[in-house]
């Protein structure tokens, strides 16, 4: 019989989900037939975790939140861990200014998980396996997304960037809520036309700065708190 620090997956998923609300007993399952994590098994044939099994949970969970570690790494890191050894410490995210290479969003803008306001953007580079891993999102959702052009690799390569992340999280949790593929076309259609404004409006300046993106940059980053203002407004009313 499983000792009192024995607990079922039921109990660990609700320890978990106070900082993991997205957790779901499917991603606990697929940790575990990656090797990152073994339960014991009761006589009854049930999973049981120890306190080293959710230590592990939450460690796993946590840089895959902040930090995208795709499970090679993951994986290394805990056997690191599991001969006495601590794993790379991982830089925290700092906050940062807009910049050509790091835009942010305005401030009180919705930000999706794993995406932190202000945070200085490391360069992302993730396999279209671990982009269903990082994101949730299901084979079939990700196929859509890829039909359309809503979620593309980087340019010129086979990996996934920190937008494809954010707009695959982001796909995943509006579903629910009705807003499918049909929706995230007609945003990116506007987004496009927008794009085509600043694309227009700047047009002189470039040609004045040697052709800088800098100028597009900065324009684009004005108008993304523009956008994000004139949402919210729209929401108040």
């Amino acid at each position: 019989m499983a000792g009192p620090s024995l607990l079922s997956i039921g109990q660990v998923m609700t320890l978990l989900r106070a900082e993991f609300p997205d957790i779901s007993i499917s991603k606990i399952r697929f940790l575990e037939s990656e090797g990152l994590v073994s339960p014991e098994r009761a006589a009854s044939g049930y999973r049981k975790y120890a306190e080293r099994d959710i230590d592990r949970l939450k460690y796993i969970l946590r840089v895959q939140k902040s930090h995208y570690l795709p499970l090679k790494v993951i994986r290394e890191h805990l056997e690191m861990m599991d001969r006495g050894m601590v794993p790379p410490q991982l830089e925290t995210p700092r906050p940062a200014p807009p910049s050509e290479t790091d835009p942010v969003a305005p401030p009180g803008a919705p930000q999706p998980e794993g995406v932190r306001p202000g945070a200085a953007r490391q360069q992302l580079r993730l396999s279209r396996a671990e982009l269903l891993e990082a994101s949730g999102l299901s084979e079939a959702a990700l196929v859509e997304l890829e039909k359309e052009h809503i979620v593309t690799p980087r340019r010129g390569t086979n990996y996934y960037g920190r937008d494809a992340v954010a707009i695959a999280i982001a796909a995943r949790r509006l579903a629910p809520y009705g807003i499918d593929v049909r929706h995230l076309r007609q945003v990116k259609s506007y987004a496009s036309r927008e794009y085509g404004i600043i694309e227009q409006a700047i047009a002189p300046y470039q040609r004045r700065a040697g052709g800088s993106r800098k100028v597009a940059a900065d324009v684009t980053q004005l108008m993304i708190h523009v956008h994000a203002a004139m949402m919210r407004i729209a929401s108040e009313r």
